[in-house]
């Protein structure tokens, strides 16, 4: 089940004068991210993640709008909660999109009956749109979703699953992003018939390990289950120092260290947060704590300015410290992995080069200068990154993977 264009759905409904308008949610400037537009501006060439400057390029006339997260989060928490009590089990996948199994249900209510009753439900008590299809996987039911779409439902019936992927694009099968279209396109391969039909040797010769997963999605067959969903509602960390200590410049560089780790775990579960907590344990084991509120984002920039802010002025006693810690909490789920309303295309690209780094070599494959133990002399430190960086780098040339090799060494 997937609403669609969640975020211009809920601006129109706050907004009537929004409806039948090429709409763009994200931010203002030049410089910020489309992160949801509307079917009509989408006529223009207009996608997500696409940089507002050229949105407002291929379509002068379109209403832009900041969008309100917290709106958005609280309209999808309803959609949940209707979810919740049909269905004996349920994943939701983002802000916008769920898994529902329905497995044994057909015994005594009908799946498709079901699950339009829920359909029906949804759009009654919040008047938001959604589409689902029906069908024996997740990844059948995710595109036969998205070609029912806006606001459309089907069933793909048990066993024709291969014959309903077979005329559509490869570019409905996920997993294929542009760089793997681009590449099977090259070798003359359009429609997932093609796919269906070479050997699953061919396509791990080509793809890597990739290519088997991508074969069976295109034949239509996924044993991944549907994950029952359970909503984190806080990250934390904590670091004990060995030896109480009161040197600020040490303790803020463990701060930033510990700051980047929770926003890189952020991005990877694809959370935001609105409330950062910091937390001092002096030698005398007093503990005290000072949070803030903040607007929704798995930004580190932003995330370091409020912890910093918090730390400065928590850290008042001048007294030997024994621990600190951090804590994100009122987390909600998004399908983009920061802010896109506030980033721009240069900050979006930057950070996910980083996260990719770290996610192939390791959390401290990159990081922040601040965010280093300078405990050591310094020319030892620099000779220590620049060794780091250079077997970073060559790990990347010698797998071929470029595609972020400019931008991360850049930074």
């Amino acid at each position: 089940m997937d609403l669609d264009s969640f975020f211009v759905s809920v601006e129109r409904l706050i907004n009537p004068k929004l409806i039948g308008l090429p709409v763009l949610v994200g931010g203002s400037s030049d410089r910020g991210v489309v992160a949801s537009c509307s079917y009509e501006a989408r006529s223009f060439g207009i996608h997500s993640a696409m940089p507002m400057r050229m949105a407002r390029l291929l379509c002068p006339h379109a209403v832009i709008v900041r969008g309100d997260h917290e709106q958005y989060s609280k309209f999808s928490n309803d959609v949940t909660e209707i979810i919740k009590e049909r269905v004996p089990l349920y994943e939701k996948a983002s802000i916008d999109e769920f898994y529902v199994d329905m497995t044994g249900m057909d015994k005594y209510f009908g799946c498709y009956k079901l699950a339009t009753e829920i359909r029906e439900k949804i759009m009654k008590e919040t008047h938001l749109p959604i589409s689902f299809a029906l069908s024996c996987n997740k990844t059948v039911a995710k595109i036969g979703t998205g070609e029912i779409k806006p606001n459309g439902q089907q069933e793909i019936p048990y066993g024709t699953e291969k014959n309903y992927l077979a005329p559509l694009s490869i570019k409905k099968i996920p997993m294929v992003g542009e760089k793997t279209y681009q590449l099977l396109r090259g070798m003359g391969i359009e429609k997932v018939k093609t796919v269906q039909e070479m050997p699953i040797k061919v396509m791990q010769q080509v793809l890597g390990e990739n290519g088997p997963v991508i074969w069976r999605k295109a034949n239509g067959i996924d044993n991944s289950p549907v994950e029952p969903y359970n909503e984190r509602k806080s990250i934390s960390t904590e670091c004990t120092f060995e030896k109480d200590t009161i040197d600020i410049y040490h303790l803020k560089r463990v701060l930033v260290s510990m700051t980047e780790k929770l926003g890189f775990q952020l991005r990877s579960e694809e959370k935001l947060t609105s409330c950062v907590t910091v937390k001092i344990r002096y030698s005398d084991f007093n503990t005290y704590t000072m949070q803030a509120r903040i607007a929704y984002t798995a930004l580190d920039s932003v995330l370091l300015d409020k912890v910093k802010d918090l730390f400065d002025k928590l850290f008042q006693k001048r007294m030997m410290i024994r621990l600190i810690g951090i804590r994100f909490s009122h987390l909600i789920q998004g399908t983009y992995q920061f802010d896109l309303f506030d980033d721009t295309s240069e900050k979006v690209q930057l950070y996910s080069a980083m996260d990719k780094l770290r996610k192939r070599f390791g959390e401290e494959a990159v990081m922040r200068a601040a965010g280093l133990d300078l405990n050591k002399r310094d020319a030892n430190l620099f000779n220590g990154i620049k060794k780091e960086g250079e077997k970073v780098k060559q790990k990347l040339q010698r797998d071929e993977t470029s595609s972020y090799d400019d931008i991360a060494f850049d930074v």
